[in-house]
């Protein structure tokens, strides 16, 4: 049973109408306000537990979540649509001819909502002036859902690609949720850190006291009594003049140099790093009421995986880390998946004997690390590393270009796996993921290109061929690791909210509050669990990754083994 939801005709209005799965009206079409909405909502959830659809998640879940509404399943359109308009296993349904312009997005930074603004002065999705409607009306998500769905039933794999979106869309109703839980986060702790590390907050857009103090030496290094350490022309200016031939200011060239300035340098590019990045600025926008709230943005990168907005919630630097702290009675679980994108190229390529180095005699997860480096790299783990992941990565040259050929030799199917990959890159072709993401089309300028005659020409023609092959290896690791993640989040949230809703009890107790997803970062998540429930959530853990390695590759005679720290704050979770 699907559930629309769509913009009504009149203002500030939308429609809510049931459909049966193959498209046909389940109920007629019902005109709710804006103050009704929640109820409607509420009342369809708990009556049909539909499969919501709408233009975009991040149109209207955040302001249902608000009003403490949360929702099953839904399918987001846009995220759907960008997958399937490049995805090679629907090339051939026709979809790219039919799909319905996307509606414009909302300026993130202004926080809009289907219903208008946020706060003064923000523009109204319903009347700013817009090229494409920038909600749906029922008629166009009605029409969009059945375009989407008769290209996975005409796609060369369409059950791939029916998890796939089902995936991604879990993944969008995970962001909302996260961002609205946010992360626990002691603002009295952070800035002890920042004082700490920087000094005492400084007044007037001044530097903290220790960076002025590094900058200060620094300059009597260089002799350079007028210099920003803050313009990279300016320092790489005071450097040569010092005698330091350094080509950029980057932190692992500086590294090389032996001089009295190097030290304080990188000791300045650090602190700068974090007063810019995570200081005080960063406390008062992005911490409230005790939660760092970030805006994550599903498929916001090419491959699959995830970006954010705001507040950098894909990047948060272990000198923070100490102020995300569990509330009284609730704990921090922080699971991450071991060594997932090797693990996955071994289940792409069917590589039984990789598989098998991940695996000890006894059955039981092994250090896949450690079991290559056993049977071809004489026991030494980090050398076995190097060579895999150069081979994952394309290397060349250095220490993992001189083991990769160990590494062919010992797995053909996984090391042919991404060359295949590679070389289809490099002559222009789209690569897919297992569940169907495919990278973007080459532009006709980079065929062009690939035509030239000149010798210069052709240099650059091979490099840039060569540049894209090391992308395609990549991405269909990369990215269907990705899609292993996005599953296991949405397993791991579906059987939470199970868990929420038998009103858990520990003891003949009845347990206080909810475990709830609040963070998410590639291979790694985080639950907010009450304390009673933490062998209990573990376990969910453990069995969601389980069922993720099922869902996407079957039965295999391969473990996706995670990781999990049972802390109170983030900065001791191994």
């Amino acid at each position: 049973m699907y559930a629309l939801l769509a913009k009504g005709s009149a203002a500030s209005t939308a429609v809510i109408q049931l459909r049966h799965d193959d498209g046909t009206p389940a109920s007629n079409e019902r005109t709710v306000t804006h103050a009704a909405l929640e109820s409607a909502v509420r009342e369809t959830e708990a009556a049909h537990h539909p499969r919501w659809v709408w233009d975009r998640a991040a149109s209207w879940y955040p302001e249902l979540l608000a009003t403490n509404v949360r929702v099953e399943k839904c399918h987001d359109l846009a995220l759907c649509q960008s997958i399937l308009l490049h995805s090679e296993f629907a090339a051939a349904s026709g979809y790219r001819e039919q799909a319905t312009a996307l509606p414009r997005e909302a300026d993130p930074a202004r926080q809009t909502s289907i219903w208008g603004t946020a706060g003064a002065g923000q523009e109204s999705l319903f009347d700013a002036p817009a090229t494409t409607p920038q909600v749906w009306d029922l008629d166009t998500v009605a029409r969009e859902l059945g375009a989407q769905k008769a290209a996975v039933a005409s796609s060369t794999h369409p059950a791939r690609l029916t998890l796939l979106l089902i995936a991604e869309s879990a993944g969008a109703l995970v962001a909302a949720e996260m961002q609205y839980e946010g992360i626990p986060w002691r603002e009295d702790l952070h800035r002890r850190l920042l004082n700490d590390l920087l000094g005492p907050e400084p007044v007037n857009h001044a530097h903290p006291e220790k960076m002025e103090t590094l900058a200060a030496q620094l300059r009597t290094a260089l002799n350079a009594p007028s210099l920003n350490p803050d313009s990279p022309q300016d320092l790489i200016r005071a450097l040569h003049k010092a005698g330091i031939g350094a080509k950029s200011t980057r932190s692992w060239e500086l590294m090389e140099f032996k001089h009295p300035a190097i030290e304080p340098l990188l000791a300045y590019r650090k602190l700068s790093r974090l007063f810019t990045t995570n200081g005080w600025n960063w406390l008062r926008q992005w911490v409230r009421e005790g939660r760092f709230h970030s805006e994550y943005v599903v498929g916001g990168v090419v491959s699959g995986r995830w970006a954010s907005r705001g507040g950098g919630a894909m990047q948060i630097p272990a000198q923070i880390r100490g102020a995300a702290v569990a509330d009284p009675g609730f704990t921090l679980i922080v699971a991450d998946a071991a060594q997932l994108e090797p693990r996955v190229l071994a289940a792409l390529a069917q590589d039984t004997a990789m598989a098998a180095a991940g695996q000890d005699p006894s059955g039981a997860n092994a250090d896949l690390y450690a079991g290559i480096a056993a049977q071809g790299f004489g026991g030494d783990r980090s050398m076995a590393k190097i060579a895999l992941l150069g081979a994952i990565y394309g290397s060349t040259t250095g220490e993992s270009g001189r083991l990769v050929p160990q590494l062919a030799r010992m797995y053909p199917r996984a090391l042919d796996y991404v060359e295949q990959a590679a070389r289809a890159g490099e002559r222009g072709q789209c690569v897919s993921t297992f569940l169907g993401r495919s990278t973007p089309p080459t532009t006709q300028e980079w065929h062009d290109g690939q035509r030239s005659s000149s010798a210069e020409e052709q240099r650059r023609a091979e490099s840039s061929a060569r540049s894209r092959g090391r992308f395609t290896r990549n991405f269909v690791v990369q990215g269907t690791a990705a899609e292993w993640a996005l599953c296991w989040l949405a397993e791991l949230r579906r059987r939470l909210r199970a868990l929420a809703a038998s009103s858990p009890e520990v003891g003949g107790v009845q347990v206080d509050g909810t475990p709830q997803l609040v963070f998410f970062l590639h291979d790694e998540v985080m639950v907010h669990c009450p304390t009673p429930l933490v062998e209990e959530v573990t376990r969910l853990v453990h069995e969601s990754s389980q069922a993720a390695t099922e869902l996407i590759f079957g039965r295999i005679p391969l473990e996706f083994p995670v990781n999990v720290s049972v802390v109170q704050c983030y900065a001791d979770a191994k």
